[in-house]
């Protein structure tokens, strides 16, 4: 507000403004920065509506005024009002020869109008004579506008303007059409894909900022497909260590480091190229440790480079120097006093602990500090390094520590992530089942109903199945020890509804197993909680039934069933309920107490909660009884879809769509007659080969290829049974027609790139835990630690630094049932229980074990290649290893040997290193010995070598354009 207070009396003290602007104009925008309060602000607004729709109706208005109107109108539209009354205007100024005017309407209309807008076809015609137009500064207003306006439909309309103008002799030029054209990727990657090759040409570039320009493409191509630009990185390498040597003119340096920017976007394309890329790797080191030693931290563009290093060095094939350099600069971080730099160190240590743990400990007061600092969010980012460093060994402090912060937060969301976190840090780590069930129940007592109730259904069926292998003791131990809990948990007010449907399952489930609570007193605490929770129709459904279970064990018991009085009033005032679940639990309540004990028994069995329930979907048990009816003369059963004038729902289109066809006109002709042949087919065969057809000679022979007939059909008469193969897709191997091969299909030629990894051992950085110890211990002040820190730091990164799982002694029992005991005698049974948000592991781009290819599908071809020669079919393989030259692969090895030729001395010289003129021989000699044509013979024999020809082959290569090697040479 003050600056543009200071504007407005700037621009009021130059007379007219100096600026070529009117004092009416210099009022306004001093009025704006004046107004106190937004009405005032408002009501200016509105008033200068006003005056433009009166001035722009006016006839004749001079273009010296226009100007100002639109920018007058520019005004309006930041403030957050409707000017589309005068777009058109704008539109109009467009078209002005004056590149003053000119400019201010592009201007105006890429603030105005969005790429959807109805008036974009408008100025379409424009942008394309601008793109040609002889002054670069039109050009480059039109290609501004070309970024913010052109949309999917209009793109061909000026993409061969933009495309020309990448050989413009101007630098701003050439950048601005790189800036269009990725635009126009990123709106439609479909209409630009044949000019991705662009992108690597402008990598060579003269000038820096056209260079600079083009990394961004290239890394949303790198992203998509990192194989496809491996040979990329000595290009990559080379940049970035000229811009570290300060190569680059003075003006890209940026509070005294040299192009941060460009260097920041380079690492950022290493790290993909170099991830578990060992080759890749190595060619980098040199480079990255350069820029850690050169990087100042002293400013925050410094700090942001240095920690883009960190996050390439965690994400390309690990080095043991480097990941030293990166811990010396996350203790750095780690003892700032900004709680930004506090924040980048506590990220940069998650992406390290990764590759080796003992980094961990090098910090561990300093990730105590920031557990404990005040700001929410380090403390956030702290908990996620945390939740990264968790195993069996501290596994309940960092649990704890947890919940402590979720219950002393309000938001939901991040209160309801803390819950999914500490559910699966307890399903994996729990060091006991005691622990376990205290730990979920403390989540669901503070999170509430912000649980998922998976997680519930998970715990109930954990709580049933129990932990141990066959071992009686260990489970009823354990749901009595919930029984126990809970009895205690469920007098405290305002329980959640999903942790209430526990209590009460788990209460009618083991309430009165153990003998320890009588049935009266487990009965009387649920009815109590029907009662307090009245409002909650789930919470009284759950509570009914799990009296009905308590009853039905007693009677099959032989045991005397007292019904408590306020039981029976919950179940008389639920038999008058409006629901009709809870009427329907109360009648079934009151009908189970009347059955006799051999009835209850077999009706709800004791502790059968995960037994397996077989269902019949075929009702076979029905057959006896549908036989005799029909012996009986009964009607067969008609499925439904089948009845007449009655479909199923899903098939109503479908019944519409045959509606149509058969009450509409039909224009086809009739079919011609066609004469009785005689065949000496037999009708098994004819049987056999419905999808045969009798067709006569076609005068298209040419046209399609001749298929071969079946041996027992090829003695007919005149008129044989062919196969239609014109236009018909395979069904099996590859997804081509059978028609001329596609050139396309080459690609499923191309080889396949098998990165053989390994795995670093990194001894080094742990040698140095005492230092950084000792480092960070000196930069504080000497405050003598409390022992409650020290604790806390050794619970927290004591013990082995390999991640633990919970001990085999907590995997889930076998199933008593023989039926079911298959299923559940393998997985652990804390993992039952899962989290109600998916967290799916972040994929581990150091993963650096040997990668195997997938094994081809099997083709169904091969059962027919028994019928050719076996000398044959080696000729055929033999033949097939001729491949179509890669002509990617080829401009590849051009943009990289241009790079020392046209990027001056940004990069080195070395022809030994951009050889370009052996491997286009070679590929020339390559594509020149291509297989012959196989033309296909009369025969069964001939035409099934031909198709298995085809299928090792791919595709016949075509004669590379001679023309296309000039261009990349010239």
């Amino acid at each position: 507000m003050e600056q543009l207070k200071t504007i407005g009396r700037e621009l009021a003290m130059g007379s007219q403004g100096g600026f070529g602007q009117s004092k009416e104009f210099l009022d306004l925008v001093k009025s704006i920065g004046e107004a106190r309060s937004k009405a005032e602000e408002e009501r200016i607004v509105l008033l200068e509506i006003e005056t433009l729709k009166r001035r722009l109706s006016e006839p004749e208005i001079p273009k010296r005024k226009m100007k100002e109107y639109i920018i007058r109108l520019v005004y309006v539209e930041m403030l957050g009002h409707d000017g589309s009354f005068a777009y058109i205007h704008a539109v109009k100024m467009t078209h002005d020869d004056n590149l003053l005017l000119k400019r201010t309407g592009y201007l105006a209309v890429s603030l105005f109008l969005s790429d959807d807008h109805d008036l974009i076809i408008l100025i379409v015609n424009t942008i394309q004579k601008d793109l040609r137009s002889d002054n670069y500064l039109v050009v480059c207003a039109a290609l501004n506008a070309v970024c913010k306006l052109i949309n999917d439909e209009t793109v061909p309309a000026v993409l061969p303007q933009v495309v020309d103008l990448l050989a413009h002799p101007k630098e701003a030029v050439r950048k601005k059409a790189i800036m269009a054209l990725h635009r126009f990727y990123q709106k439609s990657p479909s209409s630009v894909s044949h000019l991705v090759s662009n992108f690597r040409k402008r990598l060579c570039d003269n000038d820096p900022g056209v260079m600079g320009a083009t990394l961004w493409p290239l890394f949303d191509l790198i992203t998509i497909d990192v194989n496809s630009y491996k040979d990329l990185v000595v290009s990559f390498v080379s940049i970035l260590k000229q811009v570290a040597e300060r190569r680059l003119p003075k003006a890209y340096d940026y509070h005294q480091l040299p192009a941060p920017f460009i260097q920041i976007r380079l690492l950022k394309i290493l790290a993909l190229l170099g991830s578990g890329d060992k080759q890749s790797s190595e060619s980098m080191y040199m480079v990255v440790s350069d820029i850690f030693r050169k990087s100042e931290s002293t400013s925050n563009i410094g700090n942001a480079v240095l920690y883009e290093c960190i996050c390439c060095v965690s994400s390309i094939y690990p080095n043991p120097k480097l990941l030293e350099q990166a811990a010396q600069v996350i203790s750095r971080f780690l003892k700032s006093d900004s709680h930004n730099l506090k924040y980048m160190g506590i990220d940069a240590l998650g992406r390290l602990i990764k590759i080796s743990p003992e980094i961990a400990e090098q910090h561990q007061l300093a990730v105590i500090d920031c557990l404990e600092d005040p700001d929410d969010t380090l403390k956030r980012k702290t908990f996620e390094l945390l939740y990264k460093m968790t195993k069996s060994s501290n596994v309940e402090v960092i649990v704890d520590r947890m919940i402590d912060y979720m219950i002393s937060i309000n938001d939901n969301h991040y209160k309801t992530y803390i819950a999914s976190r500490c559910v699966e840090l307890a399903e994996k780590f729990a060091p006991s089942n005691q622990w376990f069930i205290q730990t979920m129940n403390k989540v669901f007592e503070h999170a509430g109903d912000l649980v998922n109730v998976k997680v519930a259904h998970n715990l109930m069926k954990l709580i049933a199945e129990g932990f141990g292998e066959d071992d009686d003791t260990a489970d009823s131990q354990l749901r009595s020890s919930a029984v126990e809990s809970y009895l205690r948990i469920i007098g405290e007010p305002k329980l959640p509804s999903v942790f209430l449907q526990v209590i009460c399952w788990v209460l009618g489930e083991y309430g009165t197993a153990d003998g320890k609570y009588s049935a009266s007193y487990i009965t009387g605490k649920l009815c109590d909680v029907a009662e307090a929770y009245s409002n909650d129709e789930s919470v009284k459904a759950y509570a009914v039934t799990a009296i009905m279970k308590i009853y039905a064990f007693e009677i099959s018991a032989q045991r005397k069933v007292e019904i408590l009085p306020e039981c029976q009033s919950l179940v008389e005032e639920l038999s008058a309920s409006h629901s009709t679940d809870l009427q329907q639990r109360a009648y079934e309540l009151q009908a189970v107490i009347s059955l006799d004990a051999p009835a209850v028994e077999s009706i709800m069995p004791l502790d059968a909660s995960c037994e397996d329930i077989e269902i019949d979907k075929n009702l076979s048990f029905l057959n006896g009884y549908v036989q005799e009816a029909l012996e009986k003369g009964a009607q067969p059963y008609i499925p439904e879809n089948e009845r007449s004038g009655v479909l199923d729902v899903s098939n109503f289109g479908n019944q519409d769509h045959h509606e149509a066809l058969t009450h509409s006109l039909k224009f086809e002709a009739y079919d011609l007659p066609k004469p009785v042949v005689s065949s000496r087919v037999p009708p098994a065969a004819v049987a056999s080969s419905t999808e045969l057809v009798p067709v006569p000679e076609p005068s298209y022979a040419r046209e399609i290829r001749q298929p071969a007939s079946s041996p027992s059909v090829s003695d007919a008469g005149s008129l044989e049974l062919k196969l239609r193969l014109d236009g018909v897709q395979k069904k099996w191997g590859r997804p081509t027609y059978s028609s001329s091969a596609s050139p396309s299909s080459n690609s499923s030629s191309s080889t396949s790139h098998n990165t053989t990894n390994g795995v670093t051992q990194v001894d080094s950085v742990g040698t140095s835990n005492s230092k950084a110890r000792d480092t960070y211990d000196s930069k504080r002040p000497q405050v003598e630690i409390s022992q409650e820190k020290q604790k806390l730091a050794s619970s927290l990164f004591g013990g082995s630094s390999k991640t633990e799982k919970r001990p085999s002694s907590t995997n889930h029992k076998a199933s008593k049932v023989g039926s079911h005991a298959s299923e559940k005698s393998q997985a652990p049974k804390a993992a039952v229980v899962h989290t109600e948000v998916n967290h799916e592991p972040v994929p581990d781009l150091l993963d650096l074990g040997d990668s195997t290819s997938s094994a081809l599908s099997v083709d169904p071809f091969k059962q027919l290649e028994g019928l050719l020669d076996q000398t044959d079919v080696a000729s055929n393989v033999n033949h097939g290893t001729a491949k179509t030259p890669d002509f990617m692969g080829l401009y590849a090895d051009t943009s990289v040997s241009g790079l020392s030729s046209s990027f001056g001395d940004l990069l080195p010289t070395n022809r030994d290193e951009f050889n370009l003129t052996s491997e286009l021989s070679s590929a020339t000699r390559t594509a020149q010995g291509g297989v012959t044509q196989i033309n296909k013979g009369p025969n069964p024999k001939d035409a099934l070598e031909k198709d298995s020809r085809v299928r090792q082959m791919g595709v016949t290569p075509t004669r590379p354009n001679p023309n296309l090697f000039r261009d990349l040479l010239g």
